[in-house]
């Protein structure tokens, strides 16, 4: 199920998602072509000589303790990029920023300002509309500005999908290329709104992360539909 930012309760407004998800898949057809046959994404070696390291178990699991601090964003927290090399744990901290929003303090610019510091610098590999399309348009977003709608998020897993897991080790060195891991993220985001209106709705999402040898991650895309 695609990542979107949820309709403003009694407006009936909702976001395109048919739109959103072209736009999305038109930025990750880029990525697609990077690997082999399964090639949802490339990833990362563990080590900085070229020799490629298939993602242990223990690495893929959600407990990370580096992802502790970063596994929940408040709301209109834009919170600046972790200094993280764990693929993981970076798209944990990535995923509760993307569904961590308060129209009450940060303007739709500002949303975008902060989504844009967590993307990668390489424009190669950067899929920014990807990110943008996260985003509601100017007028929605003004009519849940209105209602002074906010939200907050826990995420409660993340794990790399089997798609991916397989093509790296039908072809460990193809992610020498591009350092890029494919990681599935789930977690609740709780809403808010005036007049004591909330709710609470499941998430989850598919994020391409970078993370080369010896520098922080990087955010690169999102992917259409989630992976197993």
């Amino acid at each position: 199920m695609p990542t979107r930012f949820p309709s403003l309760s009694g407006y009936g407004l909702g976001w395109s998602t048919r739109q959103r998800i072209t736009v999305i898949a038109t930025g990750l057809a880029v990525l697609l072509t990077l690997a082999a046959v399964v090639a949802l994404l490339t990833g990362r070696t563990t080590t900085g000589d070229g020799q490629a390291a298939t993602p242990s178990s223990g690495s893929s699991s959600s407990t990370s303790s580096s992802a502790s601090p970063t596994a929940s964003a408040g709301a209109g927290s834009l919170t600046k990029p972790p200094q993280l090399a764990d693929p993981v744990a970076f798209a944990k901290a990535a995923a509760a920023t993307l569904w961590s929003y308060d129209t009450r303090t940060t303007s739709r610019d500002q949303q975008l300002a902060g989504m844009k510091a967590w993307l990668t610098s390489e424009t190669k590999y950067a899929d920014w509309p990807s990110l943008t399309a996260q985003v509601p348009d100017p007028v929605l977003w003004s009519r849940m500005a209105d209602q002074d709608q906010y939200a907050t998020t826990t995420v409660s897993e993340a794990h790399y999908p089997s798609a991916f897991k397989q093509a790296l080790a039908d072809d460990p060195s193809a992610i020498t290329e591009a350092y890029i891991y494919a990681v599935t993220v789930t977690g609740k985001q709780q809403i808010a709104w005036k007049k004591g209106g909330a709710g609470t709705e499941d998430r989850s999402v598919t994020l391409a992360v970078q993370c080369r040898p010896n520098a922080n991650c990087s955010l690169v895309s999102i992917a259409p539909r989630v992976v197993p």
